[in-house]
């Protein structure tokens, strides 16, 4: 991962705002104060999700299947496209055909959208999740390091990102593995059932260029009305922990993952260069988090540098989740430069949904 700029992390390029700075000053007394509370939200319904399946791809129409029985998903929400090969990566007109084609097929009420395969997860320097919710944004590609687009859904109160925002959120649902897949969606479903005591773990590691994060950890303590404890740890590892729900830290590769114990519904993620390089062998790919228990992580596809708002803001994912969002809200509302990061995992999980 290289090193951003001092200065560049809150400073705005010529071409790219950045959030307000009340908004930042706002994170920054938020993560001082340990505040994590925002009002009760209701979480996204199967109804709002549209599934987008690959005709060309037998493990993507396996999964698609199941999730849509598992989920409930309505079958007017169900987009088929055609993407032989499984390409990594596409360039930004074949993109722009895919994405057109999908629009064609959503209702206005469709708010997100899941892709079930692993790849193709790029665009070009974009993540596929990135490009489809924002736009794609090729200016990146010249200089990746730069700020990002903001999102105007970062640290949202909406209920309803595409009826509200314009943006209709996404996510991708790996199906490298056709049973792993299934469990993946299995413990999202799990994780509405009832309130389980759990944990959320920050580690500051000694991979200083990756604790840009560090700042912005929630205060460690009790949440009591949402049986959840708060840890931040100096360390490179957490080992043994049995109650994972959310784990975050700063590392090109993860140790420990087989001591853990992730509970249904867990958000975990690494801050590095290319965790979203799904199928890359340089650093530790997102896929290992699902692999090991998580029902959903992040990772960027692309050189980054070590902007934190190219990462899950702790503190702003934290709170929304606890606050009743889904998944798929809450990681979203989390990333403030969202265009190079891939959001993978099961998006309607949300384990303190308003009833």
């Amino acid at each position: 991962m290289m090193v951003a700029d001092p200065g560049s992390a809150t400073r705005p390029s010529r071409d790219h705002a950045m959030p307000p700075a009340r908004l930042l000053s706002r994170l920054v007394l938020l993560c001082a104060a340990g505040a994590i509370s925002v009002p009760a939200a209701a979480a996204l319904k199967p109804e709002q999700l549209a599934i987008v399946v690959n005709d060309a791809d037998p493990s993507s129409v396996a999964v698609a299947a199941y999730y849509r029985s598992r989920r409930g998903i309505p079958a007017a929400n169900v987009v088929h496209v055609n993407i032989p090969g499984k390409p990594r990566r596409i360039g930004a007109a074949r993109f722009r055909l895919l994405k057109e084609e999908i629009d064609s097929q959503l209702g206005p009420g469709v708010q997100a959208v899941l892709m079930v395969w692993t790849a193709p997860y790029a665009v070009d320097c974009n993540a596929i999740t990135g490009a489809y919710t924002l736009g794609y944004d090729g200016s990146l590609c010249s200089k990746t390091c730069a700020a990002g687009q903001p999102s105007p859904y970062f640290n949202s109160r909406s209920a309803r990102p595409f009826t509200d925002h314009g943006l209709r959120l996404s996510m991708l649902l790996p199906t490298e593995s056709v049973q792993g897949a299934k469990d993946l969606v299995d413990r999202g479903i799990a994780a509405g059932f009832r309130t389980v005591p759990a944990g959320a773990y920050y580690l500051a590691t000694s991979d200083s260029a990756r604790n840009t994060r560090a700042g912005f950890f929630p205060r460690p303590g009790r949440v009591p009305e949402r049986r959840l404890t708060v840890t931040v740890l100096r360390a490179d590892v957490l080992d043994g922990a049995r109650d994972v729900l959310v784990y975050q830290t700063g590392m090109a590769q993860v140790a420990g993952l087989d001591t853990l114990r992730f509970v249904p519904g867990a958000l975990a993620d690494h801050l590095t260069s290319l965790g979203g390089d799904l199928l890359g062998n340089s650093q530790m790919s997102s896929l290992r988090w699902l692999e090991a228990g998580a029902t959903a992580s992040y990772g960027t596809v692309s050189e980054p540098c070590n902007h934190w708002q190219k990462f899950p803001n702790p503190t702003v994912l934290l709170r929304h989740y606890l606050a009743g969002n889904s998944v798929i809200e809450a990681y979203w509302k989390s990333v403030a430069w969202p265009t190079q990061g891939l959001f993978i995992g099961e998006p309607l999980a949300a384990p303190y949904r308003g009833r």
